[in-house]
């Protein structure tokens, strides 16, 4: 008459920052060439050189990024100077700082961010949620 139900364990959602990051440099560290991977990877250190990657990129805040990066996506909360070429999306956390170009479909920035340089948005493959504004004159 009544099923049984399996009790299963009950899983907590995880932020990106804690789940599936498959590579990690600290605090601390420094490193300094040509990074490429294939999942997510998050930086608290210092780096200089290039990322390439299609996947997501995290920037912790006591990063210091000195780079041309191309990824996938790329949370920054860290110190940044140079190049980023984002296919899908770039989120700009407080406190960051960036001194350079961004080239992306979708930004978001965060009050208590600070941005010097250019920024230019191209309806991309993953603009979700984004549709053409016709701002004609009537």
């Amino acid at each position: 008459m009544f099923n049984k139900k399996e009790k299963q364990p009950m899983r907590k959602e995880t932020p990106i920052e804690k789940s599936e990051i498959k590579a990690f440099l600290g605090p601390g560290s420094q490193f300094e060439g040509k990074l490429v991977f294939n999942e997510i990877v998050r930086l608290d250190g210092a780096f200089r050189g290039e990322v390439t990657s299609q996947d997501t990129l995290i920037v912790g805040e006591s990063a210091d990024l000195q780079a041309d990066v191309e990824v996938g996506t790329l949370i920054l909360s860290g110190r940044f100077k140079g190049n980023i070429k984002a296919k899908s999306r770039v989120e700009l956390r407080a406190p960051a700082q960036v001194d350079g170009s961004i080239e992306t479909p979708a930004l978001s920035i965060e009050d208590g961010v600070t941005l010097n340089g250019t920024i230019t948005m191209n309806l991309g493959e993953k603009a979700s949620g984004t549709k053409p504004v016709d701002v004609g004159t009537k």
